[in-house]
């Protein structure tokens, strides 16, 4: 590519960051991909924009995923080419989108795991014993108890953070912001989380919550205190942040049935992104048809009759670090969960 064409990469960087308001993080993994896109031309000899077509973009995909790139991660490339291009045509740079028509191999799309109410309730359920325990439980209780995204908790400040009115205010997706309920038992816990939280903090730290060093605490130790955590507290499944939206958002749809309230509540732009819960709601429903119908079991052992179709979900719409930061936290046997109710 010529130095002028790699000008229009760093250009539609900054139209990302400051025109479209994408976070630091986003705009990076734009820019990564293009760069791939550069490096594929700089090997089929296409110097500029205007070159490339339909065909060369089908290429580009094809090899992407032949060097090992999983479907999803080449359908995200290609979705950052179109980005690109869009641009490019805004700018009469270029006067179509080569990668309009360009699809990645199909994904299958699978459910979004989750957390048993049991499993949340033994995962929470330590023993508050020094500053680290009592930060690390209320992060936890409150990406329980809100539905956060693991940027949306690590950027929080405490002016987000209203305990009186019982809210989060939440910078999400695009720095859209949201207010969120804060449940009992995440009020509870950031309470006492705040008692404790000038052991740590420097004087001029205004992020709600810190690591040892006094300052921000970073998503990556976030991951990797959660992870932490669920291995002390014996739960037999590999446990990331993200899980614990997922669990709120199945266990808030099994129980309202308000699929537009979880959308609010998620910060889903997009109603379909939401709708995958159902399909995990109506599999917990099947289950219980399993167990529990007369007519869902063969004689004399559990399971289906031979002439009775399994119930299957809809197909859904398309829409660490090992080491924690922290390791001066005892060790703590895990004590009985609560019911979801009492985390409200």
């Amino acid at each position: 590519m010529t130095p002028a064409a790699l000008q229009w990469i760093e250009r539609f960087g900054r139209h990302l960051r400051h025109e479209r308001n994408l976070s630091g993080h986003t705009a990076s993994g734009y820019d990564h991909e293009l760069e791939a896109l550069v490096a594929w031309c700089d090997t089929q000899q296409l110097d500029d924009w205007p070159h490339i077509d339909s065909q060369h973009l089908r290429m580009f995909a094809a090899r992407s995923h032949a060097g090992g790139l999983a479907p999803r991660s080449v359908q995200r490339r290609l979705s950052a080419v179109r980005s690109f291009f869009r641009y490019l045509i805004r700018e009469q740079v270029v006067t179509s989108n080569p990668a309009a028509e360009v699809r990645a191999p199909k994904v299958k799309r699978g459910l979004p795991g989750t957390l048993d109410v049991d499993q949340v309730g033994r995962l929470l359920d330590i023993a508050v014993t020094d500053p680290l325990s009592a930060r690390d439980r209320a992060l936890m209780e409150l990406f329980y108890s809100s539905g956060l995204r693991l940027a949306e908790l690590a950027a929080l400040d405490l002016g987000d953070v209203d305990l009186a009115e019982q809210l989060v205010r939440v910078t999400g997706k695009g720095r859209k912001t949201r207010i969120v309920p804060v449940g009992r038992l995440a009020r509870e816990a950031i309470t006492r989380w705040l008692q404790d939280r000038g052991q740590l903090a420097k004087t001029d730290q205004t992020a709600l919550f810190v690591a040892r060093n006094g300052r921000r605490l970073s998503p990556r130790a976030i991951q990797a205190r959660v992870g932490y955590w669920a291995r002390r507290q014996g739960l037999p499944v590999h446990v990331h942040p993200h899980l614990f939206r997922h669990s709120f958002a199945s266990h808030l749809l099994e129980s309202s049935q308000d699929l537009r309230g979880v959308q609010e509540l998620l910060g889903h732009a997009d109603i379909a992104t939401t709708q995958v819960y159902t399909h995990l709601d109506f599999q917990h429903l099947a289950r219980i048809y399993d167990k529990a119908h007369p007519r869902a079991h063969r004689k004399g052992r559990p399971g289906r009759t031979a002439d009775t179709p399994p119930l299957t979900a809809p197909t859904p719409s398309q829409s660490q670090d090992e080491t924690p930061d922290d390791t001066g936290t005892p060790v703590l046997r895990p004590g009985p969960p609560e019911s979801r109710k009492t985390r409200a």
